[in-house]
């Protein structure tokens, strides 16, 4: 079973703006895109638009026409609703491609350079802790963001089990702010990047701290198909809230509860590259396509930092300002 979801009659706005796009479905049912309106109604998009095999990502395609529709339709007094309680919410977008920032929080950066610390490093935590503000310091005047690749078939929904396989001896989380391109991007400048961002969603990045780390081969560096990409281990959504309803993704707050107590909490502000930046970058080497992720990294108050690692029974509570809340429960690969 998965963890219960958010009641929508329990809060006050499920997110930012007049309407989210969400993947949902009725039990035993397909799943179909579906507007949410930020009190908790449902509206199943394959009517108004007339398409069965409608999706989410079939929406991004044709944002640009699609955008001013749906915001029509959220509009709409006389449009038929059903409550968000009635269907399961699943990851909002089967993306194509999943872009990977990694060490994009300076003081979360600076946790790692700790934590990861060299074999035969014995300088005083300190010493290497300073050694990694310089270097977050030079960084964000000097150098290009750090982006790597994920894949798709490690997203899950925002209210499902989250397996932890049994070779995972570390699994830590990291809760992320994620862009969902609407617009082909390739070779874009950075001051036109967030015109190819359709909105917004929760990520919770999950890593095995183990593995991340080739210790037969250490010349060769990280593993991050080993590391961030078993089943599941990309919790996502609940759902995309349009770009034009964050006025600022550089001033949102993310906060991470590990069994209802505060591991994570900081603004978006401690970015080292921002958003823009970051689809800039992506896009200089690929084509960045609707409906493809571009995740931002993760800030400081992951479980290394906290000496306290993932495990069976775990429930996970990540929020993003304007975006809603996601819960996920640990599982045991053995007890699954």
């Amino acid at each position: 079973m998965s963890v219960k979801p958010v009641n929508p009659q329990a809060v006050s706005a499920l997110f930012a703006g007049p309407f989210a796009l969400a993947s949902l479905s009725l039990p035993d049912g397909p799943v179909f895109p579906a507007l949410v309106t930020p009190d908790g109604r449902a509206l199943d998009l394959r009517v108004p638009f007339g398409r069965e095999e409608l999706t989410v990502r079939g929406l991004l395609d044709a944002w640009e026409t699609a955008a001013p529709r749906l915001a029509a339709l959220a509009a709409d007094r006389d449009t038929t609703t059903r409550p968000l309680a009635d269907f399961r919410v699943h990851a909002p977008v089967e993306p194509r491609q999943v872009f990977q920032s990694g060490a994009n929080y300076r003081q979360h950066v600076i946790d790692l350079h700790v934590a990861h610390r060299a074999p035969g490093d014995d300088r005083p935590k300190e010493e290497r802790r300073a050694e990694a503000a310089e270097i977050m310091d030079r960084r964000a005047a000097e150098d290009l963001p750090y982006v790597f690749t994920g894949l798709p078939s490690a997203i899950t929904g925002p209210y499902d089990d989250v397996v932890l396989p049994d070779w995972a001896a570390q699994p830590d989380w990291e809760l992320e702010l994620a862009a969902v391109i609407g617009r082909t991007a390739h070779r874009v400048p950075v001051e036109q990047a967030l015109g190819h961002v359709a909105g917004y969603t929760i990520a919770n990045d999950l890593t095995d701290r183990a593995t991340v780390f080739r210790r037969d081969m250490p010349q060769i560096g990280t593993d991050w198909l080993r590391s961030k990409n078993a089943p599941g281990f990309t919790p996502l959504g609940p759902w995309i809230v349009p770009a034009a309803s964050i006025a600022n993704p550089e001033d949102l707050r993310l906060t991470l509860k590990l069994n209802g107590e505060t591991m994570q909490d900081e603004s978006t502000k401690d970015m080292i590259f921002t958003v823009a930046r970051l689809v800039a970058y992506a896009s200089r080497t690929a084509r960045l396509l609707p409906g493809d992720l571009v995740l931002t990294g993760s800030p400081a108050g992951n479980g290394m930092h906290w000496g306290r690692l993932l495990r069976d029974g775990d429930v996970m509570e990540g929020s993003v300002t304007g975006l809603g809340v996601q819960r996920t429960r640990c599982v045991a690969e053995a007890a699954s």
